[in-house]
């Protein structure tokens, strides 16, 4: 019905699609039953989207633990860069060309300003994670940072941070924002970027010199001992898609309703939940809004953490008394239900032990199998 009245992308119209059939029979699955007879189940196919809130775990925890393997062991920086909500207009119509120009801003400045001696002077290690949401589901587009705190020098040994401060919270400020609005102008001279139907040339130029006048939001956050605290954060927000099925408290015709903690000051205790109910059309227009395009890499590795400086890694690990990266093997669906010690086992029955039979079931059938 909300499709019917609004105008969708077709990338959110195949979205929706695997999101509603979600591990049902529509998607097809297999039934695993037992050779004596003593217990049979179902299970359905997942849809493997990226914005799915059911399907995306083991995926999550594979991905954190490739991180984790990677990650130097020393002090850690979590970065947020944020841009001002008057561009999200030019966002919303350039989503992939947008989230470059953002990602490409943030990475240079960080390279420029720990490639600098006065902070750092050397080959920094970071990690980079688009977010286009806030908590309460408005579009909120911008990007976490894992900054290591130290990088190798020009001769090859580690060198750490000069202050204990980190960076210059105003100077990353001013470059990023400085960067941001210049590679802006430049899509714009290249045609790279559309307009929305109340922009023009004109008017984007103005705001874009307004905003130069403005002060942006960008915060650094206190050190962390180890890395492996913000790579579990950005972990959740990776995949899943913004809402989680335990937020959800009421769904019905009229409201859709789910529960979300507000952002308190750095330091203070976690602020209590908050219910937001809004009308299915408000609902889905600020869900659908967080749908990635297709192509779109939201997670990006730069310095040492890039995939092309693995022996520059191996270097630098070796100073810090770490062993070369090994590629851990992939975290089989077995393994991870193992981690929940009241999962039930989905290949052997509970009363006799023994190997329950798979057997396929049909895609696009109706109703649950006769079992």
């Amino acid at each position: 019905n909300y499709a019917k009245t609004h105008k969708l992308p077709l990338y959110i119209h195949r979205a929706a699609y695997w999101l509603a059939h979600c591990r049902t029979i529509a998607l097809g699955g297999h039934a695993r039953r037992c050779p004596e007879g003593h217990v049979a189940h179902a299970w359905y196919n997942s849809c493997h989207q990226r914005t799915c809130p059911q399907c995306q775990a083991i995926a999550t925890e594979r991905w954190l633990e490739a991180q984790k393997a990677r990650l130097l062991a020393c002090a850690h920086h979590h970065l947020i860069f944020t841009i001002p909500h008057e561009l999200n207009v030019l966002w919303s119509f350039n989503r992939v060309a947008m989230a470059r120009i953002l990602f490409g801003a943030v990475r240079d400045t960080l390279i420029e300003l720990l490639g600098d001696a006065k902070y750092l002077g050397a080959r920094a290690a970071f990690i980079l994670a688009l977010h286009t949401w806030g908590r309460s589901l408005v579009f909120h587009p911008h990007i976490h940072a894992l900054v290591a705190d130290g990088g190798l020098g020009e001769d090859g040994a580690w060198k750490q941070s000069r202050r204990s401060h980190f960076l210059p919270a105003r100077v990353v400020m001013i470059l990023f924002r400085g960067k941001l609005l210049a590679a802006i102008r430049d899509g714009v001279a290249r045609s790279q970027l559309r307009f929305a139907p109340n922009q023009s040339r004109e008017r984007l130029n103005s705001l874009l010199n307004k905003l130069g006048r403005r002060k942006w939001n960008v915060r650094l956050c206190t050190r962390y001992a180890h890395g492996a605290g913000v790579a579990a954060y950005l972990a959740r927000y990776l995949r899943g898609g913004p809402l989680k099925n335990a937020q959800l408290t009421e769904v019905d015709r009229h409201h859709v309703g789910f529960v979300y903690r507000p952002h308190g000051e750095e330091g203070e205790r976690r602020t209590q939940p908050v219910l937001m109910r809004l009308p299915p059309d408000q609902f889905f227009a600020r869900y659908l809004a967080h749908v990635p395009p297709p192509g779109l890499q939201s997670v990006r590795a730069y310095g040492l953490y890039a995939n092309t400086q693995r022996e520059r890694l191996d270097r630098a690990r070796a100073q810090l008394a770490q062993a070369p990266v090994e590629t851990p093997a992939p975290l089989t669906p077995q393994a991870f239900l193992a981690r929940f010690p009241n999962a039930v086992s989905a290949l052997h029955c509970p009363r006799c032990g023994r190997a329950l039979i798979s057997i396929p079931l049909p895609r696009y059938a109706t109703g649950p199998p006769n079992l």
